[in-house]
This record gives structure tokens, C-alpha cells and sequence, in this order.
């Protein structure tokens, strides 16, 4: 990469720089999932080639073991196995990266009572009991204690799949722990009128706060959304979810603008992008995780409860729609849902309430 040290300009491959806490510039051999090394010799020096070259030696050194060094009926071997396989590479980024971390944090634990690193032990002798041990390991944190299951149950089918001796799929014996609640926080009436409240028409988070509620999109693509996406008072774009997996089909989707949000947009064109909608102060659409940083800043501002997100209102927009007589139909056409299961959760809510409505007046005794 290029850096620059006192006047000479370097190029080295893996020769990184950081500034301490003094505005000092340090110099590093870095590669990714190995340790820095400090590289204190002057740059162009022969103390530098000479430190350069220690450096590389030592990171070789540091370098995690190749397969061929892991016994090959291991977990650690299955992992890798299973990291290059073209199952492994059909996901979309986002899930390579979640599972990899996560197996690769399973084959570094320890078993309870021997102290044995997990990724060591024949893969063929792993049964449902360890892997309630795998997941209780992170029972107070009940989202990430599933996730291990997941990765577990889609490592173990694609063993199966591919045929390696004495596979079998103890995770899928394995039920999920029972979430507290149900996921994200939904919005309220009373939580919309607070941020409205703070935050009014013109502002970025308005506009923000428009753009999720009246198109029910999740954070992924409220990001990318933009003027270029409206044609003839809809709003035309492909969705990100999925998108990234190897062959998968492009998910179209079509949602009005609704006067409400038509209203918003029409007052927020002086804070509008050219292909965003949401813009950072750079004046670049935000990533998604930037997005949410901001967003709970906004939350924060308003006096709302920390852990507030932006899912919430999506989920407040499904129940709205719901609450309004929406069929499951409607809410999968609306919120981009494959099947009515996810669908049929907000209407069966929806017409619990209707009916407890019309009970309650029975409810009275007659004298």
C-alpha cells in the first residue's frame, strides 16, 4: 500500500501505518489473522530490509496451521473443508463471514470438563449432547447461542451432502433456545410522535424515519434507495437481502410513494443525494452499519429507549397495515416475504385484537 514516511513515499506490500495517541506514526508488517510487528529502522535503511525480512519470517511463523497439519476426521479439518467448498461459497458475504467466525470460535473453545480445544476432536463423535454444551456456552445471549446451532446444523448437512465418512447431523437434534420476546422492539404510536416530535420535516431524520415507515424496506436498502428509483409515483429497485448469494435470482421489487412520504421527500431536497436519498456529510450514501450508528444517534435525541432500531419500524409499518384489515397476501407483496408464515404473524395479531374487541362487551354480567 501507499504511505508516505517523512518525505519518501513507500510501497510495500503489508507495511501498514497507525498513529499512537501522540500523533506519532508507527510502521507495522501486518498481515490479516496474524499479529503486527512494530518495524522501528528507518524506511529505505538496510536496518529496515534487514528488520522487513525478520518481520515476514516471524509472521510465516504466526500464521495458522494449513489442513494439512490438522488431523484430517478433526472438526478443525471439516471447517476448512467446508470453508472451501462450493456450498460454503454460494452463500452471500455476510453469512460466509457470520459462520466462519462462528465455527472458527467453536473450533477454539474448549470442552467443559477435559480442557480440550474443541477443533481437535474427531468431528464423527460430536453428538447432540456437545452441542448443547456448544450453544448453553452462550445462553445469556440467546440470538448468538442459536446462531451456533445454525452454522453447526448447515456444516454438518453439507458433510452429509458431500459424503465425508461417518458424517451425520447432531445440530439438527438441537432445538433453538426460546428468544425473550419477539426480536426487535416494535415501534409504538407514541415512540413515532416522540421522534417526530424531535426531529422535524426537512431533517435527515425525518426523512429517514418516512422512508422506513411507509415503505416497510429493511436497512439494507433504505440506504440505497434514491430518486433514480422513482418512476411514475412507485418506487423500482432490487432487493439487497440475498442478493449477493451465487446464483441467486434477483429480487425485484415495487412499492408506491404514498402522499405521506411523497410530502417528506418533496420538503427534504436540499439534504437529498443524486443517488441516495440518505447521505453522510461527505455526501455519499451511508453502509449499513454506519446507517445504524446514525440512526440510534437520532433515537438517542429524541429521548427514546437505547436499542431502539430501525427494524422496529418495519415491523410497526407490518402491523399498521395489518391492524387495517391487510390480508397476508397484501403484507407479502408489500414487505418482499416468499411465504405467508411471516405474514400471517402480524394478521392473526391483527384479527385476535378485532375479536377480543367485539368479546369484551359480553363480557358483562347481567343482573
Amino acid at each position: 500500500m501507499g504511505l508516505r514516511q517523512g518525505g519518501l513515499k513507500l510501497n510495500i506490500p503489508y507495511v501498514v501505518a497507525d498513529k499512537d495517541r501522540h500523533g506519532n506514526v508507527r510502521l507495522y508488517y501486518w498481515r490479516k489473522g496474524r499479529p503486527k510487528i512494530r518495524l522501528r529502522a528507518e524506511p529505505g535503511s538496510v536496518a529496515f530490509a534487514t528488520e522487513l525480512e525478520a518481520a515476514k519470517t516471524a509472521s510465516d511463523a504466526a500464521a495458522p496451521k494449513s489442513a494439512r497439519e490438522i488431523a484430517p476426521a478433526s472438526f478443525r479439518a471439516l471447517c476448512l473443508d467446508y470453508f472451501a467448498s462450493a456450498n460454503f461459497r454460494m452463500l452471500d458475504k455476510k453469512t460466509q463471514r457470520q459462520n466462519r467466525l462462528i465455527l472458527e470460535d467453536v473450533s477454539r473453545s474448549k470442552t467443559p470438563k477435559a480442557g480440550q480445544e474443541r477443533g481437535t476432536l474427531p468431528y464423527a463423535l460430536i453428538e447432540p449432547r456437545h452441542v448443547e454444551e456448544i450453544r448453553d456456552e452462550k445462553l445469556e445471549l440467546p440470538g448468538a447461542a442459536n446462531n451456533r446451532v445454525k452454522a453447526l446444523r448447515r456444516l454438518f448437512k453439507w458433510a452429509q451432502s458431500a459424503k465425508k465418512p461417518g458424517a451425520r447431523n447432531p445440530a439438527a437434534e438441537v432445538a433453538y433456545l426460546k428468544m425473550p420476546g419477539d426480536g426487535f422492539e416494535t415501534w409504538t404510536a407514541s415512540h413515532i410522535e416522540r421522534f417526530e416530535e424531535t426531529h422535524p420535516v426537512g431533517s435527515q431524520a425525518r426523512l429517514c424515519l418516512a422512508l422506513l415507515l411507509y415503505t416497510g424496506v429493511r436497512r439494507s436498502d433504505v440506504v440505497k434507495l434514491g430518486p433514480q428509483h422513482e418512476r411514475e409515483g412507485w418506487l423500482h429497485f432490487t432487493e439487497t437481502k440475498g442478493s449477493r448469494k451465487a446464483g441467486a435470482i434477483p429480487k425485484k421489487r415495487d412499492i408506491p410513494i404514498i402522499e405521506p412520504l411523497r410530502q417528506v421527500l418533496d420538503a427534504s431536497q436540499a439534504i437529498i443525494g443524486p443517488f441516495a436519498y440518505l447521505v453522510t456529510e461527505r455526501g455519499v450514501p451511508f453502509t449499513a452499519n454506519g446507517f445504524g450508528n446514525k440512526f440510534q444517534d437520532w433515537v438517542k435525541a429524541a429521548g427514546l429507549p437505547v436499542g431502539l432500531a430501525a427494524h422496529g419500524l418495519r415491523k410497526a409499518a407490518a402491523t399498521h397495515a395489518a391492524d387495517n384489515g391487510a390480508t397476508d397476501r397484501q403484507l407479502m407483496a408489500l414487505f418482499g416475504w416468499e411465504t405467508e408464515k411471516e405474514a400471517n404473524r402480524y394478521t392473526k395479531r391483527a384479527n385476535r385484537k378485532k375479536l377480543a374487541g367485539h368479546a369484551a362487551p359480553l363480557l358483562g354480567f347481567k343482573r
